[in-house]
Order: structure tokens, then sequence, then C-alpha cells
């Protein structure tokens, strides 16, 4: 059926849509989409030899514009633009630095190189499983692939919700992510390994920094961010607003290529590589490689900072049993005569755990004490993290109410109790016994 005609002299009302056959013999369409970044009105124009193409588009273009799901004007960008512009643009502007280093790692290492000449409008889930597939061929690891995955599948989300992708769909969230084999259970130190290792940490130094670990489970940044302005001798507690975090350092040069030339890797390490843990760490340096910022002279934001904790749980504050505070008190008193001694060489930023000039512990430095403790404790090695484990445990243990135990270690989700506290032996021989003596009337 024919298209009607508008009478002679009268206009289409402002915003709708036109079809007309231009001079040059072709059909023509236009199509009010609202407005453009730049205020100026977005008016889409299709053109065609065929009327009907023409017709089929512009209803297209009305159906995404009334639908609220209208892209933005222009081509779909490449998927390496739109990761770019989320994690320089997007990302930086919340995300932790840890996140934003990891999501930076995860862009500009794998996915813009691995996917980056695909449109995001047409790249599919098989093209991420490709890539999967072909970097845990080259040895990336598990948890590197895992971080690709959720560095796309967070992009791609973005761009679903700015209406860069129209179709709603995100292709990272269909592709199948690797499979982590389910790690081993968590064992928490017994109490007579608890009392040999605390027994160790008192010989050193900063040795209770590491009761406190075991006792109260704070992470390493807090214990190490501790500084003795938050310690609340009226309740005799300690305050976790913030903590201590070793940050990478930043280029402050106009060139970061061109920077640190001479410190890229430009060979890969002999098989087998007993220098590196990971495959990655032994591969050269990509091309146009920017890191390597800790040897630029104009180097910044790096180093040992303060930041504040992860969560508003995490911003807790922690009664110390009367035993665990004498001992804090104890350690106070000796950094009191160490900052003496040390007359003007002392910094004095009020760390409660410092090294011997009043400067801040390195978590590096800090993990080697924490092994040398357990050697000398005679007990099993084990991450300087499963003493928070422990500590959790114990809370269990002692039948520490669920919301008091959240509060306590700083838990914002109840799902983090069944990650942190474990049944030990104990706890099953205690079962055991209980249970005897109720069914059987078993005696001790």
């Amino acid at each position: 059926m024919p298209r009607k005609k508008r009478p002679e002299g009268t206009r289409a009302p402002n915003g709708a849509s036109s079809i007309y056959l231009g001079k040059d013999g072709k059909w023509h369409g236009r199509v009010s989409m609202g407005v453009r970044d730049d205020g100026k009105p977005d008016r889409r124009h299709i053109e065609s030899k065929d009327e009907a193409v023409v017709i089929r588009k512009v209803r297209e273009l009305e159906r995404e514009r009334d639908s609220g799901n209208a892209r933005k004007t222009g081509r779909a960008p490449l998927v390496s633009d739109w990761l770019t512009h989320w994690v320089e643009d997007i990302e930086s502007r919340t995300a932790r630095f840890k996140t934003l280093a990891a999501h930076r790692t995860a862009v500009y290492r794998y996915l813009n190189p691995g996917l980056g000449s695909h449109r995001i409008d047409a790249i599919q889930p098989e093209h991420f499983e490709k890539l999967y597939t072909k970097l845990e061929k080259s040895g990336a690891g598990i948890y590197t692939l895992l971080q690709i995955h959720r560095s796309a599948r967070a992009a791609f989300n973005e761009a679903i919700r700015r209406r860069v992708i129209i179709s709603g769909i995100n292709p990272v969230a269909l592709a199948k992510p690797p499979r982590v084999e389910e790690e081993e259970e968590r064992e928490p130190y017994e109490p007579d390994e608890v009392r040999r290792i605390i027994a160790a940490s008192l010989r050193r130094r900063n040795g209770v920094r590491f009761v406190l670990a075991l006792a109260v489970g704070i992470r390493q940044g807090e214990a190490l961010g501790i500084k003795r302005e938050r310690l609340d001798y009226r309740k005799r507690a300690l305050r976790f607003p913030k903590q201590l975090q070793r940050q990478s350092w930043q280029h402050g040069c106009d060139d970061p290529a061109v920077c640190t030339v001479g410190r890229h890797k430009t060979k890969p390490c002999p098989e087998p590589c007993t220098q590196h843990k990971r495959a990655e760490t032994c591969r050269p340096c990509p091309a146009g490689c920017t890191g390597h910022a800790r040897h630029c002279p104009k180097r910044h934001s790096g180093g040992l900072v303060e930041v504040p904790v992860k969560s508003r749980a995490g911003r807790r504050y922690i009664v110390l049993p009367d035993r665990l505070w004498d001992m804090v008190e104890a350690h106070l008193e000796q950094q009191d005569k160490e900052r003496v001694f040390a007359g003007t060489e002392w910094h004095d930023d009020g760390w409660m755990f410092a090294q011997e000039n009043g400067k801040p512990i390195d978590p590096k430095a800090d993990r080697a004490e924490w092994r040398e403790v357990l050697a000398e404790a005679e007990v099993r090695e084990a991450r300087l993290h499963d003493a928070r484990h422990t500590a959790a445990t114990t809370l269990a243990l002692l039948e520490v109410a669920p919301r008091a135990a959240m509060d306590f270690m700083g838990w914002s989700n109840p799902d983090m109790m069944l990650r942190y506290q474990h049944v030990t032996d104990a706890m099953r021989q205690d079962i055991a016994k209980r249970l005897g003596a109720h069914l059987w009337h078993e005696q001790d």
C-alpha cells in the first residue's frame, strides 16, 4: 500500500522521521534520536536505492529510540577503544588502587592485544574462550585468567548500561571462564600451636603484632597501619579506620615507554626458570611497555601508603583481653626507649609497629619474619593470613554469636563465616564425646 503524502504547505511535527527521494536518485531517511554529547540534535541519516530498505532501517531506529536502547551516534567502537576508556576514564574514578591495577593489567597486557581489534557489537563469547585457552597454553595462571574474565565482564556490563552495546547481552557473561579446582580446606592452628607461636613472637621486638593476628584476626595491612593515637586506653581497645598498603610507583615523565627503555625484558627466561614463580613473569615485555615506573626519576604515588580499610564493617574497634592489652602497653614502653636511643634518627609518624628508626614496616619483611617465627615455634608453615582463619575459628570454638563474630572480624557478608571458620580436630573430638555422652552415657 503506497504511503500517504502530507498535504501541500504543511510540515511534520518536531522530532518526526522523514523519508524522501533525493535528487541523486536515492531514497533517504532521517530519524531524530535525541541529543548528542555536545548538546546538538542527534539526527541519523540512512540512504539506499531501495525505498523498502530505508523504511525498514528508519523503523528499526525508531524502535531503538522509543525503547530507550538506542546506540550512541557513530559506529560501534573497537573493543580496545572501549576498554581503554572504561579503565582510564570510568573505573579510575572509583576503584581502589589494587583493583584498578588488576584491571589495567588485564586490559593492556591481555585483552587489548588479544581481542582489541573486534567491534564491540560484533564480539562473541567464543572469542573470549579462545583467548583463555591460548593464554592458558602459554603458561598464564588460573587466577590471572579469572582476573581477565572479571575485568572484561565489568567493562562490558558498563557498555550495556551506557548503551554502547544495544543488544543488552554481555558476551563475557556467556563465555565459560576457566574452572578453579576446589581449594583444600584451610587448617587453622590448634590451641597448643597458637601458644607456641605466641611464645616465639614475644621474643621479638614487634612480636605483639603476630599475637594480635592470632588472637583477634586483624589483617596484615590493619596491623602495620595501627597508629598509637588510635588506641583507646579507657576501653582497652584498638580502632582500624585505615591500613598500610604497598602501592606501585607511577611514571611522572612525559614518555613512560622511553623513560625506562633499558629496563625492559627483551628475551624469555630459559626453561625451566628457577627465578620466577609465575610463567607470565618469564615472558618479554610487550611492545610499548610502560612498566618499571619504580626506576623513573620523576616517579610518584608509590611505596607504603596509608589508605582507608576496605568496607564500613572493617572500620571497627576491638576490645582486647586484659593480658593482650598488657602486652601492647609493654611493647609501647619498649618503643619509647628505642625512640630515646635513636634520637634525631627517629621518624616520629606514630606507627605502633615500626622499624628501629620509626619508619613503617614493609609487608614483605613482615611476612619473612612470620616465617621465622613459625620455624622457631616448630609448627607447620602457613600464610600470615591464615592467622585470621585461626582467630575466626576460635570464635566458633567459643560459640560466639554470628552477629558478634561478624562485628569482631570486620565482615559485612555472613558468607565470610563459612570461608574463615573451620571445623578442627579438637572440635570433632568434642562432638564425638558429647554425642557418646548423650546416647550411651559415656564418660571421659
